[in-house]
């Protein structure tokens, strides 16, 4: 049986496991207010940061689930998403409209990769 590592643990949650070579990362959201871009980039930012913690890179991710609080925003969280996701790197991916948290969250992303 292989160990569970776990960052961050919380009274609810961790930011993210580890178990079997795999890293399983919490939604993240950014600045409650901010623009679709820029809790887009905060996001990844923090994405970028736990991966790395763990082991991992963007090179790395398996999966994607992007929530986004209104569809109309798939462009502009596009635009941004594009621009981190390394040539040749794309992860499977899927994309959703949902109620957020807070109504001040705009888009929350999970994310599945595997370790180095």
């Amino acid at each position: 049986m292989s160990d569970i590592t776990r960052i961050d643990c919380g009274k609810r949650m961790s930011e993210a496991v580890i178990h079997n070579g795999l890293v399983f990362l919490a939604g993240q959201v950014g600045k409650p207010g901010e623009s679709v871009a820029e809790q887009t980039r905060e996001v990844l930012a923090q994405i970028d940061a736990l991966l790395a913690r763990a082991g991992s890179d963007k090179t790395r991710i398996l999966m994607a689930q992007i929530w986004l609080a209104d569809i109309a925003d798939f462009a502009e969280m596009n635009a941004v998403w594009d621009a981190w996701v390394p040539q040749g790197h794309c992860p499977a991916r899927a994309t959703g409209e949902s109620k957020l948290a807070a109504p001040e969250y705009r888009v929350e992303i999970i994310v599945t990769a595997a370790q180095k």
